[in-house]
């Protein structure tokens, strides 16, 4: 793991994530910050949307991918860097959804 990476102690350590998105995380089952190495964040969204019963706003998803790849070894990028990366998956998904 790298350096940096042994620091993070908590879900609210890792950059992206404040105390709403580490009690969404938990909900959905990631109540440790290593367990997110190796996860989907689209996937992560979409099962908090499934826990909820609601669609959140798609930036949580950016959100959780931010903090999958900084979890994965990746540098520090802020939220929305990650917009046009999940509207291009997202956008992806439905057209293999309509076909």
């Amino acid at each position: 793991m790298p350096r940096a990476k042994r620091q993070v102690n908590t879900l609210t350590d890792i950059p992206n994530i404040g105390p709403r998105s580490a009690e969404d995380l938990v909900r959905i089952g990631i109540t440790r910050p290593e367990q997110l190495a190796g996860e989907d964040g689209i996937a992560l969204y979409r099962k908090l949307c499934r826990v909820d019963g609601v669609r959140h706003d798609p930036c949580v998803a950016d959100a959780f991918m931010a903090a999958v790849d900084y979890m994965n070894g990746a540098p520090k990028q802020d939220w929305w860097w990650y917009t046009p990366r999940r509207k291009e998956l997202m956008s992806e998904a439905r057209t293999k959804k309509r076909r």
